[in-house]
């Protein structure tokens, strides 16, 4: 008989390499589905909603929709100096727009933009003071248009009907507080501090970068500007869809208004905290409370439900592809 020797197997280490990345494009769409059983009763309700709609109104909103994910490619490429493959922006603005309703507000889209950055060769300091130049624009921009709204129509809305009775005092207890704990961690952990002041020094080196260069800063506040007035023209979109008897620039205060008001709330893309005050800001501009419930529920399912799948799908392949 003739002896076979068997390969050594080194101690420590698996026969063969474990396909980490494959299983980490499933994570996705096991997460898109935990969602959707946890919230089945909202689509079941938001689909009947899209029923009974007028879908020249439901296509106007599509496409708004579609919009804003060009729209933020742009913002995130004014957030950065060097130049970004433009398709592959593109789609991971549509992938991170997935993540982002998967995990926390913003934790999700801010991981995939700094992982993609990072592989397209900007250095992380710089990716990270680019996501923060892009989230203080987006900011901005959503202040800036609904400052312009409660100029235009300062009897439209009731700020102090978005949030529950004496809720304004500990929310801004809670705030002041925050910023005296982050105070203090600054003024007595030294490694902290040095830096927390290097990062400050790179971001303000990264924003005067950007804004020496016009196309740049016009893309950045530009995009920053866009992508809350096309979500806002999406809600109203649907309401004129449904026939909600608020004008549209009413409906455009009340999603920034309620967008700004659940900016804190740690759900996983707001789910629940916006609708809930969407529906509150609606019906304070004057809508009646059953068609606004409607038009919330069917504007959610267009703008996250439906691209969620496919979002999910990009982001997988994304993640294979090794773009993220």
């Amino acid at each position: 008989m003739t002896a076979v020797q068997l390969p050594e197997l080194r101690p420590g280490r698996l026969p063969r390499r474990v396909p980490v990345r494959q299983a980490l494009c499933l994570v996705p769409l096991l997460l898109v589905t935990v969602a959707a059983v946890r919230h089945r009763s909202v689509l079941a309700a938001g689909f009947g909603q899209l029923r009974t709609a007028s879908w020249p109104w439901l296509l106007a909103a599509a496409g708004a929709t579609c919009l804003t994910w060009v729209a933020a490619a742009f913002t995130r490429q004014g957030a950065v100096v060097q130049p970004l493959p433009r398709r592959r922006l593109l789609a991971t603005q549509f992938a991170a727009g997935a993540a982002n309703h998967l995990l926390p507000t913003g934790l999700g889209a801010s991981a995939v933009n700094l992982r993609f950055m990072t592989v397209c060769g900007v250095p992380l300091a710089r990716s990270s003071a680019a996501l923060a130049l892009y989230l203080l624009a987006e900011c901005v921009g959503r202040l800036v248009l609904l400052t312009a709204l409660l100029i235009a129509f300062p009897d439209a809305l009731r700020l102090g009907s978005l949030l529950p009775g004496g809720a304004l005092g500990p929310l801004l207890l809670a705030i002041g507080a925050g910023l005296l704990l982050a105070a203090a961690a600054l003024l007595l952990v030294r490694r902290l501090r040095t830096a927390a002041f290097s990062f400050v020094r790179t971001a303000l080196g990264e924003a005067r970068s950007v804004h020496a260069r016009p196309a740049r800063a016009l893309a950045l506040w530009g995009g920053s500007l866009a992508f809350p007035a096309l979500q806002a023209a999406g809600l109203a979109a649907v309401g004129r869809s449904l026939g909600l008897p608020v004008p549209a620039a009413h409906m455009a205060l009340a999603y920034l208004a309620a967008t700004v008001a659940v900016a804190l709330v740690p759900t996983p893309g707001g789910l629940g905290s916006v609708e809930a005050a969407l529906i509150v800001a609606l019906v304070a501009v004057g809508g009646p409370a059953a068609v606004a419930t409607a038009v919330v529920l069917a504007y959610r399912i267009i703008t996250v439900w439906v691209p969620l799948v496919p979002g999910a799908l990009t982001l997988g392949a994304l993640v294979r592809l090794k773009v993220i």
